[in-house]
């Protein structure tokens, strides 16, 4: 059975079952002192919690490790990991990993933005930005351990109120990759020209295209 032929009460419960809000997500550390510096002093963070074991608890397995939060306004927290003799990440297979993974954190304004901007400029973080996307204003950088972190105010309320277009975008991305499968067509081209006939619709969602920020 499927979203259209669920019954109402059953949708009615299943939305009783939906995620109230982020609670924590956990990343790894190879510098426990570095990033409570960072979060704590440079972005504000409360220090709030850690976790010391000798043991992973949801698997069992020895890894001693000490376990960090830092809670946001909202009460929900950044969570670290630090464990001894952790090799370095693997470097990325490809520039895209670098880019798409990220954390995004709300800020109250533009102008608090532009403030977070100087702010970590003048801490000697680098940054990207402020990025304009009609949707929301963003600035971008990275903490001491490489996770992408972005900054970002809501310009247009309803860019989240969309679902209908998200569910018609998706169908179109599976079918043209399906398609290209099927011809024996390369699968970025394929789906290069899908995109282009997606611009205006992106644009009529109040989204700037990279083509607006970039191609000036």
């Amino acid at each position: 059975m499927n979203d259209n032929t669920m019954p109402a009460k059953a949708l009615a419960g299943r939305a009783a079952l939906m995620p109230k809000m982020l609670h924590h997500a956990g990343f790894v550390t190879h510098d426990a002192a570095a990033t409570v510096d960072f979060y704590s002093r440079i972005l504000g963070m409360e220090f709030v919690s850690t976790v010391m074991d000798d043991r992973v608890p949801s698997t069992g397995e020895a890894f001693p490790y000490l376990h960090l939060f830092f809670r946001m306004g909202d009460g929900s927290t950044l969570a670290f990991f630090e464990s001894p003799c952790m090799p370095p990440p693997s470097k990325a297979s490809h520039p895209a990993y670098d880019v798409f993974n990220h954390v995004a954190l709300a800020a109250a304004s533009r102008e608090e933005i532009d403030a977070w901007h100087q702010w970590l400029v003048k801490n000697g973080v680098e940054t990207v930005g402020p990025v304009d996307h009609g949707i929301i204003y963003s600035i971008y950088f990275h903490d001491p351990n490489g996770i992408r972190l972005e900054l970002t105010v809501t310009t247009d309320p309803s860019w989240i109120e969309h679902p209908l277009e998200a569910r018609r975008d998706l169908d179109d991305w599976i079918a043209t990759k399906a398609r290209a499968a099927k011809e024996g067509q390369n699968t970025e081209t394929a789906l290069l020209e899908l995109i282009k006939t997606k611009k205006g619709d992106m644009r009529s969602r109040g989204i700037k295209i990279a083509d607006e920020l970039h191609d000036k």
